[in-house]
């Protein structure tokens, strides 16, 4: 398989340090910062270096361009037809990398904040899904068009699903018809909808106030939110009673509960 060469995945994404936030910016305005080979490749290793760093307590991807992501390459796959399988192996290969890139946020153990401020398109709107939260511009739109052109948004099916009711979800995979951004806040797919040109700042500013919380807190609710979201009420209520019982022999709880009590403000251990 086609090797990226390690000197060309960084421009791709850039990193700025705000306090204890990391904002992660998607840097192909050119292609609409579309989900080429190497693009995926430059979030994913973006991500996996916020997960080892403990500065950081939570991340932003955001964009740069009018478009926050056109979805997956479709050039770079195109011309991968005239391989002598006709681009299987290399289309396996960018779906598998994209879908293991959507599920490392669910797995990073830092909260994940979306700053929508254009389009997101067919994986441009799964990876939107596949944040732990979202905030978009007015000016922004979701849209998940595969079915227009013999191409049904399989993949990003999964995170749209896994986000709004399956009516919703069905309806904008079936018509491809585009959604403003008030009404991806109506059913669930953002969590706040601001200004055009404020996304940034909102999602820095939300992104600061969970990076006060305790880290170690944060990190195994946020785990246990997606495990528990996939099991059976009985095994839910079970799986959370364990995790519950486990966290509150934690210092955090021990501190926050203590800080409660006594009325003062808590010295986190994890922070």
């Amino acid at each position: 398989m086609h090797q990226i060469p390690a000197a060309d995945i960084p421009s791709l994404v850039t990193r700025d340090m705000l306090g204890a936030v990391c904002v992660l910016t998607l840097n192909r305005p050119q292609a609409r910062n579309s989900l080429s080979e190497a693009m995926i490749a430059a979030l994913h290793a973006a991500l996996a270096k916020t997960a080892v760093d403990n500065r950081i307590h939570a991340v932003v991807v955001t964009a740069t361009g009018p478009a926050f992501c056109a979805g997956h390459d479709l050039k770079e796959l195109t011309a991968r037809r005239t391989d002598p399988d006709h681009g299987r192996a290399f289309f396996h290969h960018v779906m598998t990398a994209c879908s293991a890139l959507m599920q490392s946020i669910a797995e990073l153990p830092k909260p994940v904040i979306a700053a929508v401020q254009g389009v997101a398109s067919a994986a441009g709107c799964q990876l939107v899904a596949a944040c732990d939260l979202a905030v978009a511009s007015s000016a922004a739109s979701f849209v998940t068009p595969g079915v227009d052109i013999g191409l049904f948004c399989s993949t990003p099916m999964v995170a749209l699903s896994r986000n709004v009711a399956r009516k919703h979800a069905m309806e904008m995979l079936l018509t491809g018809e585009p959604i403003g951004a008030e009404r991806a806040r109506d059913i669930g797919l953002v969590n706040r909808v601001v200004a055009a040109g404020r996304e940034r700042d909102e999602a820095v500013a939300l992104a600061q106030l969970i990076a006060g919380k305790p880290a170690a807190t944060v990190k195994t609710g946020k785990a246990a939110f997606y495990r528990q979201a996939e099991m059976s009420l009985a095994d839910a209520y079970r799986y959370a009673a364990t995790v519950m019982t486990e966290n509150m022999l934690t210092r955090d709880a021990e501190e926050g509960i203590g800080a409660f009590l006594e009325k003062r403000p808590p010295r986190w251990p994890s922070a």
